[in-house]
């Protein structure tokens, strides 16, 4: 299969441009064979190498990053990685009982997994806090929403709790905020530097990562060929990590909505700046809307910075350019200033679009998609959480190694297919700008 489209990221990621430069890449040249190939060197696809690596220890595994590790989506989030109910589509994040239950206990396995590769391959507390987070709400509807979703977890037997005003002032230095509802269980990343040791860790563990390697066929004769720009890969068997780019594989036209956000990262603060904020160095606020406006304070490696995040645009050619960002940024300026009237005159340094894949139902896509190619695609805005389950239990199933995550996702059913194309487009993006406009001042 010819791969239609490559993955174009707009903006500088700027978790990547905070670290130390990489080393030089290590395109894939000349003809190779794995026991195992990897497409993606995301969450997913480093997950799925992880796995794959304990499971089948002696098999060789070979992993296919069509940019640089940490430059792509994996390094573009806002760095949450929740185990609880975290729907986009639903006004508080909950959806079924039963579902979010099994959802919140896979989302925990995959945590876990995450943690221990944190712990063994020695990175440092910043790529990975188990600090928790906050739904942060400004508005009377944002603090409704809150109430609806503790109640929610209060079926679901989950701890959590409630900030008023004063509260979430000594959290963040802000006078802008009405409430909050803190839950325990989300660990704070840096996305990029939390995927760079991944990456790294990996390769002492016989993976070897070629980047800015993108495949741009696919083939199947008696095993599997991926060609690159100067080589190929032969392995009976592969996992596509490439969450939405899964349609430019091929598979399941018309049933993945493709959807960009957007984030603005400033400049270092000055010690006098951090002085005027106040607050804690370091926390995390989710909207209680979820159309609303997403806001970290990180300290450490690159600085005492602020990273806002807002807006959603549904692009099915998974492309968007530089004005739109531009654009976005404009807002995201306003949202700063409307929260940060202490940091007059701090700048963004950074400002960047990350690609999101989600299914109608709210389904991931993981599964046998034919002999031997497997998928770890469509995380449903939650890349960082069920990216890392998507690759974890797609080497389960490649491997047949039994698990109830794995029977359930086995179990799930398709995407449900997308409205007409200008049905989609049109529908989406007025479904967008409303939840916005109905944010208010939680946007």
């Amino acid at each position: 299969m010819k791969v239609s489209r490559l993955p174009r990221d707009p903006g500088p990621a700027g978790w990547n441009r905070i670290l130390a430069a990489p080393n030089p890449a290590q395109p894939l040249e000349g003809n190779s064979t794995a026991d195992w190939l990897v497409i993606g060197a995301g969450f997913a696809g480093l997950s799925a190498a992880r796995r794959l690596s304990q499971t089948c220890p002696g098999d060789r595994i070979v992993v296919l990053e069509a940019t640089r590790v940490g430059d792509g989506p994996a390094g573009r989030n806002s760095g949450f990685m929740i185990d609880l109910p975290h729907h986009l589509s639903s006004d508080d994040y909950g959806g079924a009982l039963e579902a979010d239950v099994a959802q919140t206990a896979d989302n925990r396995l995959a945590i876990a997994f995450a943690g221990a590769m944190a712990v063994e391959f020695g990175l440092p507390p910043e790529a990975f806090s188990p600090s928790g987070k906050i739904n942060a709400a400004a508005t009377a509807r944002g603090a409704a929403l809150n109430r609806d979703y503790a109640r929610h977890l209060d079926a679901m037997g989950e701890a959590y709790e409630v900030f008023d005003a004063v509260g979430m002032r000594d959290v963040t230095g802000l006078d802008y905020y009405k409430s909050g509802l803190y839950t325990p269980g989300t660990v704070m990343i840096q996305p990029a530097q939390y995927i760079r040791g991944v990456a790294r860790g990996l390769r002492s563990n016989r993976v070897t990562i070629h980047e800015q390697s993108p495949v741009l066929d696919l083939e199947r004769k008696s095993d599997w060929v991926a060609t690159t720009p100067a080589g190929k890969v032969t392995a009976p068997r592969v996992i596509l990590a490439v969450n939405g780019h899964l349609n430019s594989f091929g598979h399941l036209q018309g049933r993945l909505m493709h959807v960009f956000t957007y984030a603005s990262m400033t400049r270092a603060l000055t010690s006098d700046e951090a002085r005027r904020l106040g607050g804690k160095r370091a926390w995390g606020l989710t909207p209680a809307d979820p159309m609303g406006t997403t806001v970290r304070r990180v300290s450490g490696t690159g600085g005492d910075r602020i990273v806002i995040r807002n807006r959603f645009t549904f692009d099915p050619s998974l492309e968007v350019g530089d004005a739109r960002i531009r654009r976005v940024g404009r807002g995201h300026d306003a949202s700063f200033a409307n929260r940060f009237p202490m940091l007059d005159g701090v700048e963004m340094e950074y400002r960047w679009g990350g690609r999101l894949c989600l299914s109608l139902n709210n389904v991931q896509v993981v599964r046998e998609l034919d002999e031997g190619l497997y998928s770890a695609c469509c995380q449903n805005g939650l890349g960082t959480t069920r990216g890392t389950l998507a690759g974890l239990l797609a080497a389960d199933l490649a491997t047949n190694r039994p698990s109830a995550a794995a029977e359930r996702m086995r179990a799930s059913p398709a995407p449900r297919r997308m409205p007409p194309g200008p049905v989609a487009r049109i529908g989406a993006n007025l479904r967008l700008r409303w939840g916005e406009f109905r944010a208010g001042s939680d946007f």
